[in-house]
């Protein structure tokens, strides 16, 4: 099974590798369609000069046409020859398209063959949930004997398959739930009679599979949990709001709070204050949920979700500062897209509601321990993240997508660290942790100085946004690079069409703007701009080869508030731009 998750991540690379060939032809393509565009124009340039020249043939060659007269110049055969160069480069283009293709073509299907084989071998290794059956009816037998209570368990849908270490792992936090029914949610044979049930209890589990998930419930239908012992303990420990009543659902999160029992007096089964945490702990450990429900007087449910698999398995993968991070698919409810002032909003009230659910907000990089405050960008990515029944907000630099993933053993180094499942190793070659933010924000809440979360100014946060506009590729590639390196976002655009679609979503800090462009060029965008009530005070810079007073004047006009002939000089260009920038956080 690790080897067949090792191919998957040397396939993953592969595909990587493609998707950056597929990009670079594309780039390839626009240069040959731009390249072709301005070769025809310097054809029927160079040929119009040529007929002008007619009128100096001399008078007895008048009446023949100047190209039977061979007047052909080494200009026309120059525009012919780069004619058939450029045949020649779209002859190899296409053929790189087609191999591209085929590629592409084989990959899936080798990537068909690699889920095959992984399937068939987590085959081998599930066996059936039933092999766990003669151990748990033999726990409630030995513990309903020593409670003088009576019970029966019914087992449905035993014959779901699970992972064999799943099933390992899961064994010992079920005899413990099974123990905690009989002891705490069962009643005493006369108890029953007296509320009209029947003298023996019964326990029940069922077991479904939903979608990569194993869903296990198990159910009584004793006395429900004693939600007024659990607010009780719950205030004289501190854990529950002293100026407001706690809702149900904080009562019932109680159970899995460390060191809190509601029996009365020490037993071997009972009293202790350990058990209900750990069963959660374990289940988290492989990357399961554990959700719960009770109604007084007719029983309590625990349902737990745990993973088909501890091999493969969906994550997504975000970006927190430079780190990049997995979290299980599973865990996340929902992926919310939130503007920079409403993101702000949830910050002042530290938490985000959806569904009827209130939400927790945190930000990622706090979670690691790193300090400063939030980044927040025009448009933030943020989480809805469940573990068991906690739910919280997790804000994140940066959503990169959902992958499946090789799920790797991280050692005895990190294994006790909380929040660490596990580690991957991504299609680059980097390794990124398989993380759970739940269980980092309630180490974070745990923690005696958490630091409180302060809505930071977004000016602040972000890096200034340039918008580069140039129909060449290289000059966006260099002009971008340079960018980066001085700790610049970088927007780019072909030409002022696709920046007019940009700007509809974003407002960049400054402008470079290039004058001839296909589509619309520089002076209709700078116009369009200008127009703008919500982008006339975005700084224009014009970048462009036509040197003449007459374009540099009508640009004036137009409101650009720089120009600037090619080739520049590159102190000059951040010259500009830093005196740009700084006048416009002044005016701001």
């Amino acid at each position: 099974i690790n080897g067949a998750g090792e191919v998957a991540i040397a396939r993953s690379r592969i595909e990587t590798e493609v998707r950056t060939v597929k990009q670079a032809l594309s780039d390839l393509s626009e240069s040959i369609a731009r390249l072709r565009g301005q070769l025809r124009e310097f054809e029927v340039q160079a040929d119009s000069q040529m007929q002008s020249r007619q009128s100096v043939v001399d008078d007895r060659n008048r009446e023949f046409d100047p190209l039977e007269f061979d007047r052909y110049t080494r200009l026309q055969e120059l525009t012919r020859m780069m004619a058939e160069s450029l045949n020649d480069v779209i002859s190899i283009q296409q053929a790189l398209h087609k191999n591209v293709g085929d590629t592409d073509a084989a990959l899936q299907h080798q990537a068909r063959i690699s889920r095959d084989v992984q399937q068939e071998l987590m085959r081998v290794r599930a066996v059936p949930f039933a092999n766990l059956n003669e151990r748990l009816y033999r726990i409630v037998r030995q513990t309903s004997r020593e409670l003088d209570k009576k019970a029966e368990l019914k087992i449905e849908g035993a014959e779901v398959e699970l992972d064999r270490s799943v099933l390992e792992r899961i064994g010992a936090p079920l005899e413990h739930m099974l123990r905690n029914a009989l002891a705490h949610g069962l009643e005493a044979p006369a108890a029953r009679a007296a509320a009209g049930k029947p003298e023996a209890g019964r326990i029940a589990i069922a077991l479904r599979q939903e979608s990569n998930e194993i869903a296990l419930i198990l159910s009584d239908d004793g006395a429900g949990l004693d939600l007024d012992a659990l607010r009780r303990k719950g205030l004289e420990m501190g854990l529950l709001p002293a100026d407001r009543e706690p809702t149900e659902r904080e009562l019932m999160k109680l159970v899995f709070a460390p060191g809190l029992s509601t029996a009365e007096e020490v037993t071997e089964l009972s009293g202790r204050g350990v058990g209900m945490e750990v069963v959660r702990n374990e289940i988290s450990g492989i990357g399961g949920r554990v959700d719960i429900a009770t109604v007084r007087g007719q029983g309590t449910t625990f349902t737990v979700y745990l993973p088909l698999t501890l091999a493969v398995t969906q994550a997504v993968l975000v970006r927190s500062g430079a780190a990049v991070i997995a979290i299980s698919s599973a865990m996340v409810e929902q992926v919310l897209r939130l503007k920079g002032d409403m993101l702000l909003a949830y910050y002042a009230k530290k938490t985000v509601s959806f569904k009827d659910h209130s939400h927790p907000l945190h930000y990622m990089q706090h979670l690691l321990g790193v300090a400063g405050p939030p980044g927040i960008q025009p448009y933030n990515s943020v989480l809805l993240v469940r573990s068991g029944i906690q739910r919280i907000a997790l804000h994140v630099d940066e959503l990169v997508g959902n992958q499946e993933i090789v799920v790797k053993n991280i050692g005895p180094q990190l294994a006790r660290v909380p929040g660490i499942a596990g580690a991957t190793v991504l299609a680059d070659g980097t390794i990124a942790p398989i993380m759970n933010p739940v269980q980092l924000a309630q180490r974070a809440a745990a923690a005696p100085a958490a630091p409180a979360v302060v809505a930071p100014a977004p000016a602040k946060a972000a890096a200034p946004v340039v918008m580069v506009v140039d129909d060449s590729l290289t000059v966006r590639k260099v002009t971008g690079k340079h960018l980066q390196k001085r700790g610049m976002e970088v927007m780019v655009a072909k030409d002022g069409v696709d920046a007019v679609e940009q700007l509809r979503d974003r407002v960049p800090d400054l402008m470079l703007v290039d004058i001839e462009m296909p589509r619309m060029d520089g002076y209709e965008l700078t116009q369009r701009v200008r127009g703008d009530a919500r982008l006339k005070h975005v700084p224009i810079i014009i970048i462009t080869s036509r040197a003449g007073a007459k374009h540099r004047q009508k640009a004036l006009e137009l409101g650009v508030d720089n120009y600037m002939s090619k080739p520049y000089q590159e102190e000059e260009l951040f010259k500009n731009i830093d005196a740009l920038l700084a006048r416009r956080r002044t005016t701001s």
